[in-house]
């Protein structure tokens, strides 16, 4: 039997515990503000490669502003078991579709039949984005971070006669969720005509998640040269404020060209794993030990627990992606919108917000009927909850006094 593992470092206040029987896994959640019952809940979605630890600055203020507070590591990560961690295992359950499953399980374990609010950041935000599409009735009101969701992929509407493509059925939202397919109306190149383009450019170049979704890239990262504590110290800076070079700014197409202006965190050089590519932007000591955000002992609980897992379980819900695994039951829902009251928040030095060309952009056009803006947080890069807390909290309690209030 193995052994018990060693209490979190957590704020007083938050508690940890394990929800067994959701969907096949024992769940680990954190939750603040469960002491008094029947208080609405809101519910927290982390993403790569994070932990449901990543909430720990944003779950006081929001308990003590009412709300019960419910943040569990995801599918894949951390103290929920159950997931299979293999690469050549179930990758089927990694499915956006079965993580909806995941949480609305563990809200119904927790007594909850709906809840205020869930926010999704990285990963967690179209998986929040989802839980909003396909169950509004349980999911009230949805704050995506740090990624846009443009909608659901497009079903092609083809000529009789021709066979040509002549239009979609659905908004103007992405006709794949391949991460390396274009999102426009006109044809779109695939996803290894786009890495054809990446290699062939100057510096040859290659995107990020078709890495993530390789045999190789867990053993990369988990037993690199630096070691995991470095790694993870250099790839959380490399994408936070503190890196000057995050500078994002809009790409004018899904093309190679334009996607090479992103940092190699996102659009790697064609020979280099993501532990070589975060390395050269290592952080001194200096800089170590002036983070505030993240300071090392609370980096090491990150460490400590992708030790212990690993990344792959995370690294599936890439895979689902880059597969097009889950295309076909997510083009059900193509032109449907999301009806429930949205809000989008992100650090100003965030890259997420255009790695996806266009995308923020149907996000607040089409997406999301009821959108209520754009929040981009000075100071923060991609761990906006983390690097800027109190203000992703004060976004967070207006957005949910406005459904107070309606």
């Amino acid at each position: 039997m193995p052994s018990p593992l060693p209490d979190l470092p957590l704020p007083a206040g938050i508690r940890s515990r394990i929800v067994p029987g959701i969907n096949g896994l024992s769940m680990h959640v954190l939750e603040a503000g469960h002491e008094q019952p029947g208080r609405p809940c809101v519910l927290l979605l982390h993403g790569f490669p994070e932990l449901a630890y990543s909430w720990r600055k944003v779950m006081l203020p929001l308990a003590q502003a009412g709300f019960h507070v419910v943040a569990p590591d995801n599918r894949g990560y951390g103290r929920t078991t159950g997931w299979d961690g293999l690469y050549d295992g179930d990758v089927g359950s990694f499915r956006f579709f079965n993580l909806m499953r995941d949480t609305l399980g563990l809200l119904a374990a927790l007594g909850h039949r709906s809840v205020a609010a869930v926010v999704g950041h990285d990963f967690g935000s179209p998986l929040a984005a989802w839980c909003a599409l396909v169950r509004p009735d349980v999911f009230r009101s949805v704050v995506l971070m740090s990624g846009p969701f443009g909608g659901p992929p497009q079903l092609p509407v083809t000529d009789p006669v021709s066979g040509a493509v002549i239009g979609a059925l659905g908004h103007e939202a992405s006709m794949t969720t391949d991460p390396l397919a274009a999102a426009p109306a006109s044809p779109a190149p695939s996803a290894a005509q786009i890495d054809a383009q990446l290699a062939a450019l100057d510096i040859p170049r290659k995107h990020y998640q078709w890495y993530y979704s390789t045999p190789a890239a867990d053993t990369d990262m988990r037993h690199c040269p630096q070691g995991l504590h470095s790694f993870l110290r250099a790839y959380y800076h490399h994408k936070s404020a503190d890196w000057a070079g995050n500078r994002p700014h809009e790409l004018a197409s899904w093309a190679a060209t334009e996607l090479a202006k992103m940092p190699t965190y996102y659009v790697m050089h064609r020979g280099a794993d993501m532990a070589a590519t975060v390395a050269e932007h290592m952080p001194s000591a200096a800089a170590v030990a002036a983070c505030q955000w993240l300071p090392d002992p609370e980096l090491r609980v990150y460490t400590d627990e992708f030790a212990r897992t690993g990344f792959q379980g995370g690294l599936q819900w890439y895979r689902c992606g880059t597969t097009g695994l889950q295309v076909a039951e997510q083009q059900l829902f193509a032109g449907r919108t999301i009806d429930v009251p949205a809000a989008f928040i992100a650090g100003a030095s965030d890259w997420g917000i255009h790695q996806k060309p266009g995308e923020l952009q149907r996000m607040a056009g089409s997406a999301c009927r009821r959108f209520e803006g754009v929040n981009l947080i000075e100071g923060a890069g991609h761990w906006v909850q983390q690097e800027q807390p109190e203000a992703v909290v004060r976004h967070l309690l207006a957005f949910l006094e406005r459904r107070a209030s309606t």
